[in-house]
């Protein structure tokens, strides 16, 4: 990153810096009312943290749960080189990414190699990452969904305005991706609904025309369904259209 300079430059920089800082947020800000998908959002948001502060390599991982618990798994990246853009899993007590999302508390370090808690200083010293500042996503104070972690390959101290910044996008992400999955969550009750009721309404001609029970009648499509390869509902379909006809 540039060096900032004392007086006028200074100033010029800061002047810039809040313009893009600005810009920045809008483009959060309009993703979270869009109708892009997930992965664009994250996208975006990677991309827009590197521009507007100029770190090197910006990174944002989510937290998944399982029946084997939480765990951080890398979602987005601007960084090109492959072993840092493969699929990464980190547990919730492992890394800095991990105690970041444990702590729900951001983490400055000065230096990656010297930082106990960072755990791939191979790649690190492969890709020269020097410092970092990681920020959690949440989205209510007490829940972490992520995290947002950014890299310098030179050593640099954080101002307050790069971490203002940084947590204020991160926060504007937590809300896009908490609304996305929200729209998901919705579209995926939606589409089971109507195929309940497509199934149900096809049990109930199985019914009247074979005089099966209702239960015998679900068993029919079902076999119908893996010897046909065709999904419930496409059979169900199937069923009421013979009928109309």
């Amino acid at each position: 990153m540039r060096t900032k300079q004392a007086g006028s430059s200074m100033e010029k920089i800061s002047l810039n810096m809040y313009d893009k800082y600005i810009k920045g947020i809008m483009e959060i800000s309009q993703a979270i009312t869009s109708d892009r998908y997930l992965e664009d959002i994250l996208k975006l948001v990677v991309m827009v943290v590197a521009k507007v502060t100029g770190v090197d390599i910006c990174s944002l991982w989510l937290i998944e749960e399982d029946k084997k618990g939480k765990q951080a798994r890398l979602r987005a990246t601007q960084a090109i080189d492959t072993d840092y853009v493969k699929d990464r899993v980190l547990n919730m007590n492992e890394g800095v990414v991990g105690f970041i999302a444990s702590t729900n508390k951001p983490l400055i370090v000065e230096d990656v190699l010297k930082e106990p808690k960072f755990k791939e200083k191979d790649m690190a010293r492969r890709l020269g990452l020097v410092s970092m500042l990681g920020v959690p996503l949440h989205v209510k104070e007490d829940r972490v969904i992520g995290v947002l972690d950014c890299f310098t390959l030179n050593p640099h101290k954080f101002s307050n305005a790069e971490i203002n910044l940084i947590t204020t996008v991160a926060n504007q992400a937590a809300i896009a991706i908490e609304n996305t999955n929200l729209i998901v969550r919705t579209k995926i009750i939606e589409e089971e609904l109507e195929k309940r009721k497509i199934v149900e309404k096809a049990k109930e001609i199985l019914m009247a025309k074979k005089g099966l029970s209702s239960e015998k009648s679900f068993r029919w499509m079902q076999k119908k369904s893996m010897d046909t390869r065709k999904s419930m509902k496409e059979i169900a379909e199937a069923i009421i259209i013979a009928q109309d006809i």
